[in-house]
């Protein structure tokens, strides 16, 4: 049986590399219509202009979306100091230029400002939503609100390279999900006095993908034509390694599956801690989904 005719059992996640000037939903709207599935989800929107790493969980898999424990995201981004622009990037409008020469020292010295937990002001031009309302959309009235810091986590930002008399360069950011990379830019500008901006960004890892194993929609389409959408999904538990394996016996699978609290003492349950959560497995290895272990018993946590 074909998996397009196989629909109901498609369970992972696609691992796509977004080409420039495609907004999120334009994948999975045109993988949609490629794959001829509905049931498409992904994990961690990127902005237009931006490449790279984008999940697309694939039919049961997308009840997954929005629990992947891995929240590291990979960015290897451009940069122009000495312009500000509204949307912070180089698809805006220019607010502001600067002439000031920044040396490489004075770049590195003010980088280092920014890695650890840092506050953060989302950008104005960003999906996050006030009063219902997304923030670009208020943008593109011409409207600016005022937006309260988020608490967001850089653990490195290294400077790939670097000219001084052009002020360009790029920087590979390591951080947790919720990190803007143009308010990254813009702040070290501001903080060198003389303003920045992004000029490209590809994030090469995202939820327990890497940038080497995604495929173009161009591959995509070409592989499934020829039978072969099987072997580019991910399979779903991979995005849950961080945490431990249970297999339950045969008894405790049929319980489990029916949605019936397994006890202490029963087989799969044993040893494991209370509170924690496990990635968990029927008899005949089969994945089922996430379990956790909570006030002396192990139920379903979310199934897949």
């Amino acid at each position: 049986m074909t998996a397009e005719n196989n629909k109901d059992n498609i369970c992972g996640i696609l691992p796509v590399n977004k080409p420039e000037g495609w907004t999120s939903f334009d994948v999975i709207a045109k993988l949609r219509g490629v794959l001829r599935i509905k049931r498409l989800g992904h994990a961690g929107t990127l902005d237009p202009m931006a490449t790279g790493v984008l999940p697309v969980f694939v039919g049961r898999a997308t009840k997954a979306c929005d629990i992947i424990p891995d929240r590291r995201k990979i960015y290897t981004a451009g940069f122009q100091l000495g312009v500000s622009t509204d949307t912070l990037d180089s698809t805006g409008k220019v607010l502001e230029t600067s002439d000031k020469s920044v040396s490489f020292q004075e770049l590195e010295k003010a980088k280092s400002g920014f890695v650890g937990d840092i506050m953060q002001v989302p950008p104005m031009y960003s999906a996050i939503k006030v009063n219902g309302k997304k923030l670009y959309e208020l943008a593109r009235e011409g409207k600016e609100i005022e937006r309260e810091p988020r608490a967001v986590h850089i653990d490195s930002i290294e400077i790939k390279n670097y000219d001084e008399t052009s002020r360009s360069g790029v920087i590979k950011v390591d951080c947790e999900k919720g990190t803007y990379i143009r308010s990254v830019i813009a702040d070290i500008g501001e903080k060198l006095g003389c303003g920045g901006m992004m000029t490209s960004l590809e994030r090469s890892y995202s939820g327990g993908v890497d940038i080497k194993d995604c495929y173009t929609i161009e591959e995509i389409a070409e592989l499934f034509g020829q039978d072969k959408l099987s072997e580019m999904l991910i399979p779903l538990d991979r995005a849950f390694e961080s945490y431990e394996k249970t297999t339950l016996g045969q008894w405790e699978t049929k319980l489990y599956k029916n949605g019936v609290k397994l006890r202490p003492e029963q087989s799969g349950v044993k040893e494991l801690a209370d509170g924690g959560l496990y990635r968990v497995y029927g008899s005949d290895s089969s994945f089922l989904g996430i379990g956790i272990y909570q006030d002396g018993s192990f139920r379903s946590f979310k199934n897949f």
